[in-house]
C-alpha cells in the first residue's frame, strides 16, 4: 500500500460537472490509473463526491451507503426527468398549503418506502440504461424499489414561488428526484426537483471536501487514510506474529461477538489498515482482500 498513493480525496462538486470528468480529473492529476468515485452524482447536483484512489478503490464496497441532501422541489410541474432540467410534461394549480399541510405529506414518505425511479436515470432496462431509451423516444416502465429515508424535514416553504426545503438522509438507491416528484403528486398539483446538494456520502461530509480547483495547486490535496471511511465497521488489529500469515491469506481468531459474514477492519501492527476480512465458521475471519499480500 506504500508503493502509491491510497486514500480518498472528498470533492465539492460544482454543478455542471459529471462525476466521471471529476474522476478522470483526478486521475491525471495523481497520475493514477485506479480511480473510483462511490456514488454518481447528476451534473446538475453539487456537493460530496467521495474518490478512491489506488487500493483504496477495493474498499469502496465496504463503506457505509447512506447519503444526505439538502434539496428544493418545485411544486406545480412534471417534468419527464423528474427535475427542473426535464422537459415539462405540464403544468399544475398549485393549492393553498400551509407548512402543516406538507408535513402531514411529508409523513408517508419516512422509513422504508418503495420507490420508482426516475425514467432519465441509469437504471438498466432491455441491457440499456433507461435514460438512453427516453432519448430514443421511449416509454419505460420502471419497477419499484425498496429503499429507506431515516430523515425527511421541512426547512422551509415559500408559498409565492411554490417551493420548498428539504433535508433528507436516506439508503443508497434512492433518487430525490422520485421524491420530489411523488411528494407532487402525493400533493395534487405535481413536482420536480429544482436544486440539489449533497452534504454526506459513504462516511463523508462537506467539511472534508475539496473544490476540483484545489487539483490545479501545488501540492496537492492530502488524501484521507483509508481508515477514515471504516469507522462504522469492527476493527481486529494484528499482532506482530500474525502479519505474514494474515499476508499470505490465513485466517485468523478474532474474538469478536459478530454474526457469520460481517465485515472487519483488519489493522496491522502499527494500526494501518491491512485488509478487510469477513467473519466465517468457528470464529474465524477469513481474508477478503489483503494490503501487500505475499504469496
Amino acid at each position: 500500500m506504500a508503493d502509491q498513493p491510497c486514500g480518498f480525496l472528498v470533492l465539492d462538486k460544482a454543478a455542471g460537472l459529471t462525476s466521471h470528468a471529476c474522476v478522470a480529473r483526478v486521475r491525471r492529476s495523481y497520475k493514477l490509473k485506479r480511480v473510483g468515485h462511490g456514488g454518481t452524482l447528476d451534473p446538475a447536483v453539487t456537493g460530496v463526491l467521495p474518490i478512491a484512489l489506488g487500493p483504496a478503490t477495493r474498499l469502496l464496497p465496504y463503506l457505509e451507503g447512506d447519503k444526505t441532501y439538502q434539496g428544493v422541489v418545485q411544486l406545480g410541474v412534471s417534468t419527464v426527468s423528474d427535475d427542473l432540467e426535464g422537459e415539462v410534461l405540464a403544468r399544475f394549480a398549485v393549492p393553498a398549503l400551509e407548512a402543516a399541510d406538507l408535513e402531514a405529506a411529508l409523513a408517508s414518505f419516512r422509513g422504508r418506502i418503495d420507490q420508482v425511479p426516475p425514467q432519465v436515470s441509469a437504471v438498466h432496462v432491455k441491457g440499456q440504461r433507461a435514460y438512453a431509451l427516453v432519448r430514443q423516444g421511449e416509454q419505460v416502465e420502471l419497477a419499484p424499489r425498496a429503499v429507506t429515508i431515516q430523515r425527511l424535514e421541512l426547512l422551509g416553504w415559500d408559498g409565492a414561488t411554490a417551493r420548498l426545503e428539504l433535508l433528507v438522509r436516506c439508503s443508497a438507491g434512492t433518487y430525490i428526484r422520485s421524491l420530489a416528484r411523488d411528494l407532487g403528486e402525493a400533493l395534487g398539483c405535481g413536482g420536480a426537483l429544482a436544486q440539489l446538494r449533497r452534504s454526506e456520502a459513504l462516511g463523508f461530509g462537506l467539511e472534508q471536501a475539496v473544490p476540483l480547483e484545489a487539483l490545479d495547486q501545488a501540492p496537492l490535496p492530502a488524501l484521507l487514510n483509508p481508515l477514515a471511511a471504516l469507522g462504522h465497521l469492527p476493527q481486529r488489529q494484528l499482532l506482530d506474529a500474525e502479519l505474514e500469515g494474515w499476508r499470505c491469506g490465513r485466517a485468523l481468531d478474532h474474538g469478536l461477538s459478530l454474526e457469520e459474514g460481517e465485515p472487519v477492519a483488519v489493522l496491522g501492527p502499527d494500526g494501518n489498515l491491512a485488509g478487510m476480512a469477513r467473519t466465517s465458521e468457528g470464529g474465524l475471519l477469513q481474508p477478503k482482500l489483503v494490503f501487500n499480500a505475499t504469496g
